[in-house]
């Protein structure tokens, strides 16, 4: 079984955790633990800022910030294969690795123009602050402005912005690691280490890209 647990049971890098059963959704035998984990969150947030409170259909154009991060990454697979066009956004390092997870244009936010991308009908945010409002009026009438970097100011002209927090969805797992081993969607892993080394890899002073994962069982 893989999921997520409720907000209100925070609390991680546990030997044993007690979850509600409707969190929980069977993890195939042919899906290794560490990439259900790193599945779980990046994928249920994906799915549920684009489909959920977006509202995404076939033909529209996507801004997705952070293309390359362990959020993005999946908002720009799943974007992509649900038929929209995929602008993404990052650091100018970022630029392949954000090409390769399916974004059809990327847009470097340290030297280049935001404004330049035009009308777009979604934008999926994991920045907040001035992004946010510069994409706010980005969006085309009728967009959206899906958030996941808390309460914003950001106002589309004519539309909408919705900040969510992420939900466990079992029905939504389900789909997602199905997806997963069609090879229809990938993870984004970071550093993976034993329980005994979590507090130096989370103190880490170097960048980790992708998702950090914690075996408590090597």
């Amino acid at each position: 079984m893989f999921g997520l647990t409720d907000w209100t049971r925070d609390g991680t890098l546990a030997e044993y955790v007690a979850v509600e059963a409707r969190n929980l959704a069977p993890l195939p035998a042919d899906v290794d633990f560490a990439v259900g984990a790193a599945l779980v969150m990046p994928g249920l947030t994906a799915w549920q800022g684009l489909f959920d409170h977006g509202r995404l259909r076939v033909g529209q154009t996507v801004l997705v910030h952070g293309a390359a991060g362990v959020v993005g990454s999946m908002a720009t697979q799943l974007a992509r294969a649900a038929g929209a066009y995929v602008i993404g956004t990052g650091r100018a390092a970022d630029r392949q690795m954000a090409l390769d997870f399916g974004a059809q244009e990327f847009v470097d936010l340290e030297n280049e123009t935001l404004e330049d991308v035009g009308g777009v009908d979604l934008v999926f945010d994991v920045f907040g602050g001035d992004i946010a409002k510069q994409s706010a009026g980005l969006i085309r009438a009728g967009g959206t402005l899906v958030t996941i970097a808390g309460p914003t100011e950001a106002r589309p002209a004519d539309g909408l912005t919705v900040d969510f927090v992420v939900v466990a969805d079992r029905n939504q797992l389900s789909e997602v690691v199905q997806r997963l081993r069609e090879g229809r969607l990938r993870t984004n892993t970071g550093n993976t280490s034993i329980l005994d080394d979590a507090v130096a890899t989370f103190n880490s002073t170097s960048r980790v890209n992708g998702k950090t994962i914690i075996r408590v069982h090597p």
